[in-house]
């Protein structure tokens, strides 16, 4: 069998050119003739954007194979079919060898059996492979692994070819070239390592160097983030974690709390005191309490809040990990360090709420291409651990999750049963629930002009019921996917967007019985609540979601928590939930007892207060497509 092309596989471009391409990223196009695994002859078209190509075998009985045990696709293909694959969605192209496009053994003997007598052909000739990614068409968010092997007689067209679409590849913006990656090798059911190695050769084949760090202990992967040198971790394009949320935030926390130069948040003791106290009901009657502060004179947040990061010298350094650091301007001086998740956890909300899949290979293929979205973090601060300890910040930040009450007791309590893997959430969770445990707190938020609060009624007139404990009005969802206008809106020039106190702004408390407490940075997706606790977060828009959980009986609760494990539910819509969607929000434990979870990693605090900054975290995802 012999090729078609009568010049080395070129033909001319349309334009009249000698078929040589536009290394400008011009208009013009090369081409030429090929054989494609799968499907036999074919015209493969190379322009600016990517690869096109055509079968001509319409009437040639011929029978070619994929790589990798793929299932034979052209057999006397009766149509002309015509595909393509963008430079955006090519991750590497690879040299094949010499070699044969052909069947599996199985699937040449189940061809003859299907068609007796045809002519099934092989053919030797110099290969090489263009890896992509194909999506599901069920699932969009889940991306599959895609090669195309294409085969010519003369070598140097191939090697041309190759060198034509590496240097297209070499121009793709953001493509990590060198990454330190972190694998937690007990994290989820124990398969960190396992996770890892089953992406490491989309890596490879990429050819992105991977510097691996397996951990060995609690606080291995902070203790080299806090103290890797500057050079070091210059020379690296990004981090990622092979692990869960925890795991995550484990990585990031050491990166940030020795660099990150911002203002703190103001004390329980500050916000409190500029609101008035107006009685310890648990379920004022009154409804929520309302300051008007002046930023100038009675705000209770430090003065001067940052605009340009850079520029902040008000720092108080906290925590006492690697005190001495010279990277401090490394996070804001245009070349921020990424960040990158591959799922290996138990839950992996980030993951599900970032790439809408919870797939290791779609993660490493965000990865390996360059994707990236911003994401929101909440700067949490602990000023005091138990009601009798000094004032004493600690800071810790978030990039999902941050809950009291239920959420505190069942991580606190999990910690005895690790032995169980993930099923210990389901198991804790349960004895939780049957506690049915409520602690008095108070809870001080910010309030925004686009907060839609769903809050007690006041004076009974607020909300017209139609079933028991719920409200009629529902609010409408504009969720968070990919390409988002929301998360995409800026109203500065600045790279970090904090919490910033306009003049005359609100400031509200809650105060009682509190089941739990929670602040979801974003929706907070997983396999246990698929829209989220919040399904219409985003992921950087500079705003926390504030879930408050009156005391309530234990039939209602339950009903609060079915409507978040099942989806299309409305978790918020019942009259013993608050939801405020704020910028800060302090809190105080009334009791003696208060621990917090925090991306899944428990902290003890009996009063810390918190702040948004916006798209903090650069992140190697595209935000879910559908």
């Amino acid at each position: 069998m012999e090729s078609r092309g009568d010049n080395c596989g070129f033909s001319r471009s349309a334009d009249g050119s000698d078929g040589n391409g536009d290394r400008d990223g011009g208009s013009s196009v090369m081409s030429g003739n090929f054989f494609l695994d799968y499907v036999g002859e074919v015209i493969l078209t190379q322009n600016s954007n990517g690869l096109s190509w055509k079968s001509l075998d319409s009437s040639d009985n011929l029978l070619f194979v994929g790589q990798e045990g793929s299932t034979c696709l052209g057999i006397g293909a009766s149509q002309n079919v015509e595909t393509e694959m963008n430079f955006s969605d090519i991750y590497a192209v690879e040299f094949a060898s010499y070699g044969s496009l052909h069947c599996s053994k199985s699937s040449l003997r189940n061809a003859k059996e299907r068609f007796p007598g045809r002519r099934l052909h092989t053919q030797e000739m110099y290969r090489f492979t263009v890896h992509g990614l194909q999506k599901s068409v069920k699932e969009p968010c889940l991306w599959k692994l895609a090669g195309y092997t294409f085969g010519h007689v003369d070598l140097q067209t191939c090697q041309m070819w190759m060198d034509w679409l590496n240097y297209f590849l070499i121009k793709q913006v953001g493509r990590p070239r060198n990454l330190l990656v972190f694998v937690h090798p007990r994290s989820g059911k124990g398969n960190g390592c396992k996770t890892w190695e089953s992406v490491s050769l989309i890596f490879a084949r990429a050819k992105v160097k991977t510097k691996v760090i397996v951990t060995e202990r609690a606080g291995h992967a902070f203790d080299v983030m806090a103290c890797i040198s500057k050079e070091e971790l210059h020379s690296y394009d990004g981090v990622i974690a092979v692990g869960g949320d925890g795991f995550f935030n484990e990585i990031f926390n050491g990166y940030l709390l020795s660099r990150l130069k911002v203002p703190l948040p103001p004390t329980p003791s500050d916000s409190f005191h500029s609101i008035q106290s107006r009685g310890s009901s648990s379920v004022p009657e009154s409804g929520d309490e309302v300051l008007e502060t002046n930023q100038k004179e009675d705000h209770p947040l430090l003065p001067g809040l940052v605009q340009n990061v850079s520029n902040v010298t008000d720092f108080r350094t906290v925590n006492g990990s690697c005190e001495e650091n010279e990277d401090t301007e490394h996070l804001f001086n245009g070349e921020r360090l990424r960040f990158g998740l591959i799922p290996a956890g138990s839950t992996d909300a980030v993951v599900m709420c970032t790439t809408g899949a919870r797939d290791p290979i779609t993660s490493a293929l965000h990865i390996v291409l360059g994707r990236e979205v911003n994401l929101d973090a909440v700067q949490v601060v602990r000023w005091k651990t138990t009601s009798s300890s000094p004032m004493e910040p600690f800071i810790r930040y978030a990039a999902s999750f941050a809950g009291y009450g239920f959420y505190g007791d069942v991580i606190s309590e999990s910690e005895k049963y690790r032995w169980m893997g993930p099923n210990r959430y389901d198991y804790v969770g349960t004895k939780v629930f049957l506690k049915h445990r409520s602690y008095e707190a108070e809870v001080a938020y910010e309030e925004v002009e686009t907060e839609n609060a769903k809050s007690p009624p006041q004076n009974g007139n607020l909300r017209t019921k139609t079933w028991p404990f719920r409200n009629s009005i529902k609010s409408e969802r504009i969720l968070c996917r990919a390409g988002c206008s929301i998360c995409n809106s800026k109203d500065d020039n600045t790279l970090l967007r904090n919490y910033s106190c306009p003049e005359g702004t609100k400031w509200s408390r809650s105060r009682g019985r509190f089941l739990s407490i929670g602040a979801a940075v974003i929706s907070n997706r997983n396999e246990r609540a698929p829209d989220g606790l919040v399904a219409d977060a985003h992921l950087s828009d500079g705003f926390v979601h504030l879930i408050l959980i009156r005391d309530c009986s234990r039939p209602k609760y339950l009903w609060h928590l079915t409507e978040l494990a099942k989806r299309g539910g409305d978790p918020l819509n019942f009259e013993f939930v608050e939801y405020h969607k704020t910028r800060a929000f302090t809190f105080r434990s009334v009791g003696s007892e208060s621990v917090w979870n925090l991306d899944g990693e428990m902290l003890q605090a009996h009063q810390l207060s918190a702040q948004v900054l916006r798209g903090l975290i650069p992140l190697f995802a595209s935000g879910p497509e559908v």
